[in-house]
């Protein structure tokens, strides 16, 4: 009997008290989730020869664990091993740093992501001034509101060590950034940036001037915050801002600039009438260029060129409609690359990737074909490994795409080092296997653990034969 039809027979009540065993179940699986992680790290608590590195997830005071240990236990929960590394971390954290907080994470009596969270807060305090945080915590976690015990965590953290609270305020103050958010299903993105105070009362000043700009002729169709984010990406556009700004100028006087040289406002920057005269002395091909170039990746296919509603692919964006794609390229010139043919069987006899065959891997993969790696890596933050090792004596025509594969520097010196061997498994296909035997495939598909008779197939195939067992010749249209 299914549970929503054995739910339908019970009063309000038991439904109540269906919902919070419910709850009860899932903070206790992830307890023992949290449990299975901190043994794997006992059992990797030390190194097994002078190269395998340690590392030390957690604050002071918590057992370190082998490098290379982490990225396999990852792979079995099916995680990218940032991931677990912080959920080891945590756990760390919670049980040799934080033991009255992680007792109530066992008795179920709280939410183990809050406890989490504090652990997060409070890992860069010493083992001796940490207790502070957990006595405080702890009476209140389990009864509390989740932004009251971090309010509480947080006081603590800076009563146990002012002096570094005061440390990390001076620091926080050169970490300065503009980033941009992951686009969303209506291709758009956020743009975050930590500046200083002034800089950001000053763009926002301009954000709002430029929008009454455009509020004159798109007011009635767009909303004020609408206005303001088509503002912001004039910024982008200096030449066409600057004759924005012009031609919607209104001076404070009447003086005729052509006949009489204005007096310059004492707020004005020295340089201000020599870039005024330089600006005028540039031609239009010159004031064009003063634009930003950047290198956009868009993938079409022909039936989407010729279809009403065609999908393109951007590299770092994501899908979009083609008919959008004006509003990506729109004021920008574009260079049209010729099609690479994946089919092609492309080789060198070198060690280095030439730029066409690394384009071509990279086509054909996709992206990081490290197990589970998410794929926001971007071309020229990747190593382009062979998947093989080079062999300077080898055979001939080792680097193409049969023998490559992007990994970051991360993942190609844990495969490097680490006991993990990979093997080409066909056109951008990857076959993994672990220290301890486990065996993924990554593909277009993603990562998929394979069952032991599946890993014999791909294992045992000799050299250049790709094997496809039967659910993957599904996938593949075999």
């Amino acid at each position: 009997m299914s549970t929503t039809a054995s739910l339908e027979d019970r009063s309000a009540q038991l439904v109540l008290d269906a919902a919070h065993e419910a709850v009860r179940a899932r903070r206790a699986a992830e307890v023992a989730e949290m449990r299975v992680v901190a043994h794997w790290c006992v059992m990797h608590g030390e190194p097994r020869s002078e190269r395998d590195p340690m590392t030390s997830p957690g604050g002071d005071g918590t057992p370190a664990v082998r490098e290379y240990a982490l990225p396999e236990l990852a792979m079995a929960r099916e995680t990218h091993t940032l991931t677990t590394r912080a959920l080891a971390a945590d756990t760390l954290d919670l049980q040799h740093r934080l033991p009255r907080v992680w007792a109530v994470v066992e008795a179920g009596d709280c939410e183990p992501w809050v406890a989490r969270k504090v652990a997060s807060l409070s890992r860069a305090l010493p083992a001796a001034t940490v207790g502070i945080v957990d006595r405080a915590v702890s009476a209140a976690i389990a009864g509390h509101a989740p932004a009251t015990v971090l309010e509480i965590a947080t006081a603590k953290v800076i009563e146990a060590d002012p002096e570094a609270h005061a440390m990390r305020r001076e620091a926080e103050k050169h970490r300065r950034y503009v980033a941009l958010s992951r686009t969303d299903e209506f291709g758009l993105r956020t743009v975050i940036a930590r500046i200083h105070a002034g800089d950001a009362v000053w763009i926002d000043a301009m954000v709002d001037r430029v929008a009454d700009i455009l509020a004159v002729e798109h007011g009635h169709d767009h909303n004020r915050d609408e206005l303001r984010a088509r503002a912001f990406g004039w910024l982008a556009r200096p030449a066409e801002l600057i004759k924005l700004l012009i031609d919607h100028h209104q001076g404070d006087d009447d003086t005729d600039t052509d006949t009489e040289e204005p007096e310059q406002p004492a707020w004005a920057p020295d340089h201000l009438p020599d870039t005024a005269k330089r600006l005028s002395r540039l031609s239009p091909r010159q004031l064009a260029a003063m634009r930003v170039k950047a290198q956009v990746f868009v993938h079409l296919s022909q039936d989407a060129l010729t279809g009403q509603t065609g999908i393109a692919r951007v590299e770092g964006i994501g899908p979009m409609l083609v008919a959008s794609l004006a509003d990506l390229l729109g004021h920008a010139d574009v260079r049209i690359t010729p099609v690479i043919d994946l089919h092609g069987k492309t080789a060198v006899d070198r060690y280095e990737h030439p730029a066409l065959l690394k384009d071509q891997v990279w086509l054909l993969t996709g992206g990081d074909v490290f197990p589970f790696a998410p794929r926001t890596a971007r071309r020229d933050g990747v190593d382009f490994d062979h998947t093989t090792p080079f062999d300077p004596a080898g055979p001939a025509g080792q680097t193409g795409p049969h023998n490559s594969g992007p990994l970051r520097r991360r993942h190609h010196r844990w495969k490097t080092h680490g006991g993990f061997r990979c093997r080409p498994a066909g056109p951008g296909r990857h076959l993994w296997q672990t220290p301890h035997g486990d065996t993924y495939l990554v593909d277009h598909h993603g990562t998929t653990r394979l069952t032991e008779p599946e890993s014999r197939i791909h294992l045992t195939a000799p050299p250049g034969l790709d094997a496809y067992t039967p659910r993957f010749e599904l996938r593949w249209g075999g």
